[in-house]
């Protein structure tokens, strides 16, 4: 099992805390973290934070968590995976989704309609770049070139690199189907140990109809990691993202994460907290998220218990185990992810 972690997120360039993020890259790579992951919501983009690590790093892999699909133009998204891939050294991966309504409808002033079909055009646009083919496409969303005009097919200047990984961050049965299907890599969310099948189902149900299996295919999923012994005290402070994901990451209709937390199991749980977010009584949907949500998806107590947590992600199929380390600052991040680094180590050698 592999290590990746997250930087950036909505609130990041408010923050102005890049200097100390680039600083968290770097010793995280010296740990031995295999990737890391630049979040691009409402603040930061996602490429700008990686060009600048390129830089500043060596060996760490350095992916989109993710490139929102509406955004860029396939053409584009493409020319950007291909610059990055050349500048890092062949260290790029490139993550794609689909974002959420409220994002791509409010912020981005794209409809938000068969957000799979656009990905399925976007990858394939993507592919052919990579590919060093003439960007020619007939589909529902893209055309290229674009009919009645004066522009023709065209094939991109920079080298073609087939070897540019595609993760996607998928939730709906049909979207995870269509990853394990196409992708290298997932990038897991609203996921358990214990609802593996909520999400692993569908992604072998694809890979398996294009010849594959699960093991052609990188499954990155996780949570925070906290070391204590009041685990109270630890799952207190993550309610309210977890209310958060379930009532916000989304429109009342459309919220992929809280359906994937029903199809885990969590039926009841995920629609009484997303009513009390959507009605404006956020403490109240914080309060009740049960406390056995929060355990199960993360990494949380003594180092007994969170070393077994881990294995459970181990043994559920995860291949790669994308975490966030608590700390009361960078030092405290950093010492967390090295304890976590050395039990994800000894559960390999035992």
């Amino acid at each position: 099992m592999k290590v990746s972690i997250g930087v950036g997120g909505a609130a990041s360039g408010r923050q102005r805390d890049f200097e100390r993020q680039v600083e968290y890259v770097v010793e995280a790579e010296k740990l031995g973290v295999d990737a890391v992951w630049t979040a691009e919501a409402w603040g930061h983009d996602a490429i700008a934070p990686l060009a600048f690590l390129a830089a500043r790093t060596e060996r760490i892999r350095l992916g989109t968590g993710i490139m929102q699909i509406s955004a860029r133009t396939p053409s584009m998204t493409a020319m950007t995976a291909l610059t990055m891939a050349a500048i890092s050294g062949d260290r790029f991966l490139l993550g794609l989704g689909a974002s959420g309504p409220q994002v791509v409808e409010g912020l981005q002033g794209t409809r938000f309609r068969a957000p799979l079909s656009r990905m399925r055009e976007t990858v394939d646009i993507v592919r052919l770049a990579f590919a060093g083919e003439k960007l020619a496409y007939e589909g529902s969303h893209h055309r290229l070139p674009l009919p009645g005009g004066e522009g023709k097919a065209l094939r991109l200047a920079q080298p073609g690199n087939p070897n540019i990984p595609i993760y996607l961050a998928t939730l709906g049965p049909r979207a995870l189907e269509y990853t394990g299907a196409e992708a290298d890599g997932w990038l897991g969310t609203s996921f358990t140990p214990a609802g593996a099948a909520a999400h692993l189902d569908f992604l072998r149900r694809g890979a398996e109809s294009a010849g594959r299996s699960l093991d052609d295919i990188d499954l990155q999923a996780g949570g925070t990691v906290a070391f204590g012994d009041d685990l109270d005290a630890l799952v207190a402070p993550l309610k309210p993202g977890m209310a958060f994901t379930l009532g916000a990451m989304g429109s009342p209709t459309t919220n992929f994460y809280n359906d994937a937390y029903r199809r885990g199991g969590w039926e009841e749980d995920a629609g009484e907290v997303q009513r009390l977010w959507v009605a404006g009584r956020r403490d109240e949907a914080a309060a009740r998220v049960p406390d056995r949500m929060v355990v199960e998806a993360n990494l949380l107590g003594d180092e007994a218990t969170v070393r077994a947590r881990i294995a459970a992600y181990r043994d559920a199929g995860i291949t790669t185990l994308r975490v966030q380390p608590a700390g009361a600052d960078m030092a405290g991040q950093l010492e967390t992810l090295g304890r976590t680094m050395d039990i994800v180590r000894g559960l390999a050698e035992g």
